[in-house]
This record gives structure tokens, C-alpha cells and sequence, in this order.
């Protein structure tokens, strides 16, 4: 009886444990205990989130699935010829969806689309080849609604070796860990722990760990001032342009170490070197390139106390909304501040006042995506916003000869 006793106290005891352990159990982030993860910032700031699932950041990577790669598959539109006798195909198979490359009508290598990168003004593709990621050869870019080569390839190549590195894995998701491994690689690609990805540029990239804010909110929801959490508009302005300085400050820097522990109200310099040496070019814009330097060498940004987040809210999408971007120069720019536009009167007032962006921020070629490798011309509706603001001659002479008709 006593042994009977014994064993069933054991077993209660076993299952209290097993039920607590559960219970209290919770999907782990993989950046650390630190972090509550973007599902739980979504129960408090539901309306913020549903906003944000509409931005470029939140698409800045993605699973690859029907619903994120938004090229044609469709026979005669899933085609990109990369030479007279090179041609890429998009094929659907019953393991997912591939770019096949074929050489004179036969297969050479077929690789799988695992992960989309963008999602605004086209998409990149990426496949894992064991623990280390590449990058596929063709891209699909929106305005075209074509597949195109990927940005800064060679011509006339269908390269499928195009390692990716934690660097742009830094700008394009929240986490990924690196995946020790004695063996040698010849082609020294990075490895990856795959379990650790975190998509998307989420809340807490931009915010810092959130589990500690969580529970105290959670503990405490009398009090409506946010506490264990970094907002944006607490900190200096350097500070500010140093959270988007971690992308938007181009790749050529020299890394100090990697960004993925950088937390809002750090120094960026002490993560990655300043790239003071380069020369500004609006002639060349690049998505990845220096966007923050391009602002801080305007006079706008020296004379005044603007950062990135004057004109900008990542909460929302604010894509193409000129009107609203031509408000925020005209929060400033006014006859009574005496820094009007000096073409305007009140006959093109109009004009002007919807222009503002297109002439001094313009929207200009990339010249550096070949869109097609048998005559190597580059496509001129692919364009890049430049963020230094300034006097546009060109852009100007456009909109004189508007207001001349």
C-alpha cells in the first residue's frame, strides 16, 4: 500500500511539474530572453503593427512562398534571356519554386527560391546551399512587372555563386546567427544557424529589447508612460540618424562589429567606420547606397534641426505620397520665413507647391542595374530618390518649361 502511495506521489508530482513547465512555457526568440518578439508588441499596438506590415521594412525579407514572390510564372512571362544561348527559367515544381538555368536547351543547375528580399520596388531572391546562403541571378522589379537581372551582376552570366554575407543579412532581417563549423570551405561562405532567422526589419531592431518594457506594462497597466523601451523621439538627433545610419549609410564602411547588437541611442561609429571619403554622386544612386550622407550634406540638414524621422514615420507606408513629403518642405519653406521657392508667384503657386520633392529631391537613374546582358543598356525607368537636397538644374528646367505651357 505504501509503495503504491509513493509511486502515485511521484507521478502527480511529475505531471504538476510537466504542466507548470508548459504553462509558463513561451516560443523562445532566438536573439535571447531580452527580447518579447513582434507577436507580442502586436497585443498592445495592434493598429501600429497592421500599419507597419505595409512598409518596406517589414518587407525587407520574407519566406519565399505564392504570396511574397510576386513574379510571373506563367508560360512566355517566366523567362529571362541572359544571352543568345543562356536563358533563366522561373519554373513552379512540386518542391517549391525554382529559377532553372539552361545552356543551349539543356538544364545546368536548378536552385530553389527560399527567401525574398524588398518588396517595393522589386524583389531579390535568396537559396540556402547547406548552412550558407546565395543569392539567385534574377530579380523581378515591379514598375517593369518583369524578371530582370539581379542588381550588379555581369553580363551575359547567370551566377548562381553570389555568397551573402551577415552583413546584408543585418540590413534586410532582424537576427541571424552565425553557424560555427571546423570544416574549410573553399568558397568561404558564412554559415547560418537557420533556426535563428528572424524576417523582417521587426519592432525591436528599431526599438531594443522589449521583454522587460512587456512585463512591466503588463504588471503595471495604470501607468501609460512606456518604460524599458527606446523611442525614437527621446534621442538626440545624432542618435536618431545613427538607427537608420545602420542601413541607410551605405555598405562600404569598414564594420567594427555587427550591427545586429546595435541598440537605438548607440553610437553607430562604434560599429561601423564613417565613410567620410566619398565623394557625393546623384549620378550613380543605388538603394544600398549612403542616403545619410546625401541628407547630412544638404543645406536643409546643416542649417536646421531635422533628422530622418521629420519626414519620415517607418509606422506607415508613405510610398509616392509627394503631397505629404512637398508639406514637410513647406513646414518650413514659406514667404514669411523668406525661404520660398524663387519661382514661385501666385500664378504657379499651385504647381510649385506639388513639386517640391520631384525638383529638389529627384527621383534619378541608378546607372548601375543592367536589365538586359545581350546589348548591356541599362533601363531608364528604374530610379533611385536621392535624399540630397539641392538645386537640380536639369529637374529644374523641367518644371519652367511646365509652367511655360
Amino acid at each position: 500500500m505504501k509503495k503504491i502511495v509513493f509511486i502515485s506521489i511521484i507521478l502527480i508530482s511529475l505531471f504538476v511539474i510537466i504542466y507548470l513547465a508548459f504553462k509558463g512555457s513561451k516560443p523562445a526568440d532566438p536573439r535571447g530572453d531580452a527580447y518579447a518578439g513582434s507577436a507580442t508588441c502586436m497585443k498592445c499596438h495592434g493598429d501600429i503593427y497592421k500599419s507597419y506590415l505595409h512598409t518596406a521594412h517589414h518587407m525587407a525579407s520574407m519566406p519565399a512562398d505564392m504570396n511574397t514572390v510576386h513574379g510571373s510564372f506563367a508560360k512566355n512571362f517566366n523567362t529571362f534571356k541572359v544571352s543568345d544561348s543562356q536563358e533563366v527559367i522561373m519554373q513552379k515544381l512540386d518542391s517549391g519554386m525554382y529559377q532553372s538555368y539552361y545552356l543551349n536547351g539543356k538544364l545546368v543547375e536548378r536552385h530553389r527560391f527560399d527567401i525574398v528580399l524588398g518588396g517595393v520596388k522589386g524583389e531579390s531572391y535568396l537559396f540556402w546551399k547547406d548552412n550558407g546562403l546565395n543569392q539567385l541571378p534574377i530579380s523581378y522589379f515591379a514598375k517593369q512587372d518583369k524578371w530582370l537581372m539581379s542588381p550588379g551582376y555581369a553580363p551575359g552570366i547567370a551566377d548562381f555563386t553570389r555568397i551573402i554575407t551577415s552583413r546584408c543579412m543585418e540590413c534586410h532581417a532582424s537576427y541571424i546567427a552565425d553557424q560555427p563549423s571546423d570544416a574549410q570551405r573553399l568558397d568561404n561562405a558564412e554559415q547560418f544557424d537557420k533556426n535563428s532567422l528572424v524576417y523582417s526589419v521587426d519592432c525591436e531592431r528599431c526599438h531594443g529589447p522589449g521583454a522587460q518594457h512587456v512585463e512591466f506594462q503588463t504588471n503595471n497597466p495604470g501607468i501609460k508612460i512606456a518604460k524599458y523601451i527606446a523611442s525614437f523621439n527621446s534621442l538626440p538627433r545624432e542618435r536618431k540618424v545613427d538607427v537608420c545610419g545602420e542601413c541607410h549609410s551605405g555598405n562600404k564602411s569598414q564594420m567594427i562589429r555587427s550591427t545586429f547588437f546595435f541598440r537605438p541611442g548607440d553610437t553607430l561609429a562604434n560599429f561601423k567606420l564613417p565613410d567620410f571619403a566619398r565623394a557625393i554622386d546623384t549620378s550613380h544612386l543605388d538603394v544600398h547606397g549612403n542616403q545619410v550622407q546625401l541628407l547630412e550634406s544638404s543645406k536643409c540638414f546643416i542649417h536646421s534641426k531635422m533628422n530622418c524621422g521629420t519626414c519620415h514615420n517607418i509606422h506607415q507606408n508613405q510610398r509616392g505620397n509627394i503631397a505629404l513629403f512637398t508639406q514637410k518642405c513647406l513646414d518650413c519653406h514659406s514667404m514669411n520665413n523668406h525661404n520660398y521657392c524663387k519661382i514661385s508667384n501666385p500664378l504657379n503657386a499651385k504647381l510649385i507647391r506639388s513639386n517640391c520633392i520631384q525638383c529638389h529631391m529627384p527621383a534619378l537613374l541608378t546607372r548601375v542595374i543592367i536589365t538586359s546582358n545581350i546589348d548591356k543598356t541599362t533601363n531608364a525607368d528604374i530610379l533611385v530618390r536621392s535624399h540630397h537636397i539641392a538645386i537640380y538644374p536639369e529637374e529644374t528646367k523641367k518644371i519652367l518649361m511646365m509652367l511655360a505651357k
